[in-house]
């Protein structure tokens, strides 16, 4: 199964307050009172007044995302991030291969990253993503991980979360849709 994902991430009053007035934001709910903006081209063109530009090579440790992180666009998150921190995190995965990275702004500045990892072979708590979570606040529960934690594998592509957000559901849905069916049988 592939994965792609491309989204902000930060406490979910935080976002809508910032993306309220926007044509293009919607909002994936999360748990543990956050949320997911997907970062499309759509939404950079209305952030920045210029369509988003991405890398013609793999990303890495220089270059960590495929979406150029413009100065226009660092100057919105860095903006943003006055409130409280966020995210931006990318992933894609395909037949077991892929990467994450992730990079975390409070205050008003670019606070933690990017990092980035292909390998993913060191522990979890580690992995570009989760490591964010965390500086974010996501606290452990009952998952393997933040990502989990939050609701991330709820979904697999930015897409998939634009339609979780115009459906209003939560990142309990899935859960809820099978303890429904459980309860039936």
């Amino acid at each position: 199964m592939s994965y792609q994902l491309s989204a902000v991430v930060a406490d979910a009053e935080l976002l809508r307050e910032e993306t309220r007035e926007l044509d293009h934001a919607v909002l994936g709910e999360l748990r543990q009172d956050f949320a997911l903006l997907p970062v499309t081209p759509q939404l950079v063109l209305e952030l920045t007044g210029d369509p988003p530009d991405y890398l013609t090579d793999e990303p890495g440790p220089e270059q960590p995302f495929e979406l150029v992180l413009s100065p226009a666009l660092t100057e919105v998150l860095a903006r943003w991030s006055v409130r409280g921190p966020l995210a931006y995190v990318e992933a894609e995965f395909a037949g077991g291969t892929g990467h994450q990275a992730a990079a975390v702004w409070l205050g008003g500045a670019l606070a933690w990253g990017p990092r980035f990892d292909a390998a993913l072979d060191g522990p979890r708590p580690a992995w570009p993503i989760n490591a964010a979570l965390v500086e974010l606040g996501v606290e452990p529960g009952r998952w393997i991980d933040p990502f989990a934690e939050l609701g991330l594998h709820v979904e697999r592509s930015t897409e998939g979360w634009l339609a979780h957000g115009r459906r209003g559901l939560s990142a309990d849905y899935w859960d809820e849709l099978a303890d429904e069916w459980e309860s039936r049988q």
